[in-house]
């Protein structure tokens, strides 16, 4: 293997660790209307974990045992999994299992997947109850025999949620330093149950991971991920407010702050105030790893999505041999997965056969 393509499969490796244990460190705290900014920065701060540089710690009140805490800071059931000190393997959540169901798309269809495919294989692949918000109503609607774009928009207030974001990485780690292409791709996988901001967020999130791979900075693939999106919709509009305030140089909970009250009535599952506290995340993360998923996490609203992402930009930007070991030991190279034929696939190997698609005609 070419020194090139020894770098381009541990920027890929990166990218899938990145994702595994940036999902892994938000996935305790995952119930934003109820672990708010201020109240992870309490948790932590009462468990000396402050900066946070390690997967959260598990609750006082536990002392080894089987509670999570207290209401104030009441975990969610997965913690056990999932803390400092437990974790054997990832978890199993719907962030990692969409990209491993977009690899085995483009295994299996290629790159020029329709939008129904997309939807055949989740029949195929994914048991219902494992789909939430938009993906479990496009689901039902696919079960009950609509096609696309029906299957978008009948009967689903969840449009322009984050789910069609956390299905983008896969579509930048196959077009490496190809925004447009991998934006392109994401939108077809998208607007099966997606509409405007919901669909621009996966474009975005897709044309960022690609843009990683030979970005000088995160602020270069930022401003690049930008370009593949229109310009006058909201999310790229709250995307470069966050931008403008981190060259202020506004602290970053106060760049938080002020973008909250902004985004005010949204809802902590919608794409737009998560690409805003993703953004600053990656920004003040400014390219360390550790870095960049803690301040994603502790920004709050969907925790385990958007640490997901952040670890899988920063995961690309630094490659697999950069991310410390606290992050990628514990995750012993296993995947837990809903999706059928790929519960305990090893990381390495989803890795492997990525880079495969990257050189495949």
């Amino acid at each position: 293997m070419t020194s090139v393509g020894t770098e381009l499969a541990d920027r890929i490796h990166g990218g899938w660790l990145g994702r595994i244990a940036g999902n892994m460190l938000g996935k305790p705290v995952e119930q934003g209307d109820h672990w708010t900014r201020d109240r992870i920065d309490r948790y932590l701060r009462q468990a000396a974990a402050l900066p946070l540089t390690d997967y959260l710690p598990g609750p006082a009140a536990d002392g080894g045992g089987s509670g999570s805490g207290s209401g104030e800071f009441e975990l969610r059931p997965e913690w056990r999994s999932c803390v400092r000190g437990r974790i054997h393997g990832s978890c199993r959540d719907d962030d990692v299992d969409y990209a491993i169901l977009g690899l085995d798309l483009l295994e299996t269809h290629g790159f020029d997947f329709s939008t129904e495919q997309v939807g055949d294989l989740w029949l195929l692949r994914l048991p219902y109850l494992q789909t939430f918000t938009a993906e479990r109503a496009t689901y039902r609607n696919l079960a009950n025999g609509l096609k696309p774009p029906l299957t978008a928009t009948y009967d689903n207030p969840y449009q322009e949620w984050i789910g069609a974001l956390i299905r983008a990485d896969v579509y930048g780690w196959t077009c490496p330093d190809a925004p447009r292409r991998a934006a392109s791709l994401a939108r077809r996988d998208a607007v099966l149950s997606h509409t405007g901001n919901g669909v621009y967020g996966a474009m975005w999130a897709a044309a960022l991971i690609s843009a990683a791979f030979t970005a000088p900075t995160v602020r270069h693939a930022l401003d690049t991920a930008l370009t593949v999106i229109p310009a006058s919709c909201r999310l790229a509009r709250t995307v470069r407010r966050v931008l403008t305030l981190h060259e202020t140089r506004m602290t970053w909970e106060d760049t938080l702050t002020t973008v909250s009250e902004e985004t005010r009535g949204l809802g902590w599952i919608h794409a737009i105030p998560n690409a805003a506290v993703l953004t600053a995340g990656l920004l003040y993360g400014d390219g360390d790893f550790t870095r960049t998923i803690a301040l994603t996490v502790r920004g709050g609203l969907d925790t385990d999505s958007n640490g997901a992402t952040a670890g899988s930009v920063a995961g690309v930007l630094c490659g697999a041999a950069a991310i410390p070991p606290q992050w990628q030991d514990p995750l012993e190279d296993t995947v837990r997965s809903a999706v059928f034929g790929f519960d305990g696939v090893r990381i390495s190997e989803l890795a492997a056969r990525t880079v495969a698609l990257t050189r495949a005609p």
